[in-house]
């Protein structure tokens, strides 16, 4: 990235939610604040279910011009016609989900906390690479992606690097310079006002 770029948005949609999020609750805050792409985060592996989630989630999506991708489940991604898929097993499945998917469609890759799981991700056919959790929380004691993972990223590879898991708002504004993208997801859903702390997010990104 260049000193003037700031990170875009990458939002996570809820692991559990009912059906109207996303005309209730997701639209209306499209509307009003920029966003990159939308994953959707559904935790589930009933496929009645997350079609009916994922038609919801395009409609909202592609009616702004905004990429909706999906966590894991790449053969229903033709089908429901959205934009990718996110895997969280690296580089294990890039060949096969690239031949499956073709060129066009965005396949992006969780590598935790190692840049050479990235680099191997990358090197295969990755169009961006995630790295995370950024801090630790209360339920988890799993490492870290520390700062210097993507600043040195930033330097030296050319493929879009994300930043997330439990982002605050001061490591949002810390990593803002080193990353292409922030993704939130719990961090704004477990507000009361979800829109107003992704407001806030962007303030801090924008400095």
């Amino acid at each position: 990235m260049s000193d003037k770029e700031i990170p875009q948005i990458y939002l996570i949609t809820p692991a559990n939610t009912d059906i109207t999020f996303y005309t209730e609750t997701l639209a209306p805050l499209l509307d009003i604040c920029p966003v990159a792409c939308i994953r959707l985060g559904l935790s589930s592996d009933d496929e009645s279910l997350i079609s009916r989630h994922a038609d919801q989630l395009r409609e909202v999506a592609h009616a702004r011009d905004i990429s909706a991708v999906m966590t894991t489940h790449y053969r229903l991604v033709n089908s429901l016609g959205l934009d990718g898929v996110h895997r969280l097993d690296a580089a294990k499945t890039i060949r096969e989900i690239r031949e499956e998917l073709g060129t066009e469609a965005i396949v992006g890759s969780y590598c935790g906390t190692s840049r050479h799981v990235g680099m191997n991700a990358g090197e295969i056919g990755a169009d961006y690479i995630s790295f995370g959790p950024v801090d630790h929380s209360a339920l988890t004691d799993e490492n870290i992606a520390e700062f210097a993972t993507f600043e040195w990223w930033s330097e030296m590879v050319e493929i879009p690097v994300v930043a997330e898991g439990n982002v605050t708002l001061e490591l949002a504004a810390q990593l803002a310079p080193v990353i292409d993208f922030l993704a939130l997801g719990q961090e704004i859903w477990k507000t009361d006002t979800p829109l107003n702390e992704l407001q806030e997010y962007l303030l801090r990104i924008s400095k």
